[in-house]
């Protein structure tokens, strides 16, 4: 039977919290690799110590190498399959050579000390992360626990939600859990943002039940969007913005360009149903542009959103899964060759046109850079009143051009 790796979930109270059978194989290991914090807790272990520092794919091949030679346990913060190493040995090594002994999680102890249940909660790590799209991921959701770091502090946390106006919510902060120097407390948005804590801590946003969600649907109503006065045609209209995500086809963790955002109608519903999509917008009217930030405090959606005529400013946007233009400003040609270039495989793009020129020039750039093209011509009509009758008025028909490289169109048609 190969030989078993050990890893050992242990909390703040260090050695005091293990059972005998997890103390016993700490002391009789040959080799005990944990943080400076996890090895501290056993000043009188006579084995070999490894300290776990920055990346672990040089660690993970020696723990590889000797252990069918050598007994070695692995100390890990909590439950070591809960963001920890555990699952990084289990994925090197296989289960069958990985032994997880946990102890409570960070998480269970929070909602422990806050007297709430944790089934039902949304959790997230800030953990080494960036806080952007966070407000999205939160939604509406009634419980959310947050994993936290030094720049992702509890008072940032609350600024930021201040930010998005989310000030249904109240934080409970839990420092130290399960240390002498523990300490929890429940504080209000504005409280949490001007404190400091211990850098050992865990977040919990609770919602006030007797606040109302706010739950967009999918086709969000023209007039919920701040627009530029008088001039509110300036906008993807909801059943053409519809039309045109089912083409862009949006996955958790795509990235999307969104090029001619201005009020910022696609990106907006985009984030509303993949919030962990990445969306990068840029607009060249500062007006429209200061609206599309109101609009994304309204409807609580982080993302990228910079002044600019593309394709210049493109550059700083990582490579796209879809690109969506809405418009080009007069050099669509140019724009879609940086596009064609910068694409992932597999990706999409997706075009609004409302004249025949446009829709032209399109269609040849495209088909010049190896892209197959697909159309779809929009014609809608909404009802108005007319004294006590109803009629239909005609909207501006629009092309939805959708591309995808012709070579993996032929590729999906042969599977």
């Amino acid at each position: 039977m190969p030989s078993e790796v050990m890893v050992v979930g242990i909390g703040d109270d260090g050695a005091a919290g293990l059972t005998f059978d997890a103390r016993e194989w700490v002391n009789h290991a040959d080799l005990l690799i944990g943080g400076e914090r996890q090895l501290a807790f056993f000043p009188d272990y006579k084995g070999e110590r490894r300290v776990i520092k920055g990346k672990l794919t040089e660690l993970l091949d020696d723990v590889r190498d000797v252990v069918d030679t050598r007994s070695v346990v692995v100390l890990a913060s909590g439950d070591p399959l809960f963001y920890g190493i555990g699952s990084l040995l289990v994925k090197r090594l296989g289960g069958e050579r990985v032994r997880i002994w946990p102890h409570l999680s960070s998480i269970q102890l929070a909602f422990a000390r806050c007297g709430e249940s944790w089934q039902d909660a949304q959790i997230i790590s800030l953990h080494g992360r960036k806080i952007s799209g966070l407000a999205q991921r939160i939604g509406n959701e009634t419980k959310v626990a947050l994993l936290t770091d030094a720049e992702n502090t509890p008072a940032q946390i609350a600024r930021y939600l201040l930010a998005f106006g989310m000030t249904e919510y109240t934080v409970f902060v839990a420092e130290n859990l399960g240390g002498t120097e523990e300490r929890t407390g429940r504080y209000t948005l504005a409280e949490a943002s001007t404190l400091a804590f211990a850098p050992l801590n865990v977040v919990i946003l609770l919602r006030d039940e007797k606040v109302r969600a706010t739950i967009w649907p999918l086709g969000i109503e023209d007039r919920e969007f701040f627009q530029r006065k008088p001039e509110r045609g300036l906008i993807t209209k909801k059943e053409i913005r519809v039309l045109s995500l089912t083409e862009l086809a949006l996955h958790p963790g795509d990235v999307l360009w969104d090029i001619g955002a201005c009020t910022g109608s696609v990106s907006v519903e985009a984030v509303l149903r993949v919030p962990e999509l990445q969306v990068f917008a840029i607009e060249k009217n500062t007006g429209d542009l200061a609206l599309l930030r109101t609009n994304q405090i309204k409807f609580r959606t982080d993302f990228v959103a910079v002044h600019g005529k593309a394709p210049e400013g493109l550059d700083r946007f990582p490579d796209p899964d879809a690109v969506f233009i809405g418009g080009s400003g007069g050099e669509l040609a140019e724009l879609l060759g940086v596009c064609a270039k910068r694409l992932r495989p597999k990706g999409r793009i997706v075009i609004n046109a409302v004249t025949v020129e446009t829709l032209a020039t399109a269609s040849a750039a495209l088909r010049e850079h190896g892209f197959a093209v697909a159309m779809t011509l929009v014609q809608t009509a909404r009802s108005k009143p007319i004294l006590n009758l109803t009629r239909l008025e005609g909207m501006n028909p629009v092309y939805i051009m959708k591309a995808t490289r012709a070579q993996e169109e032929e590729e999906f048609v042969d599977e």
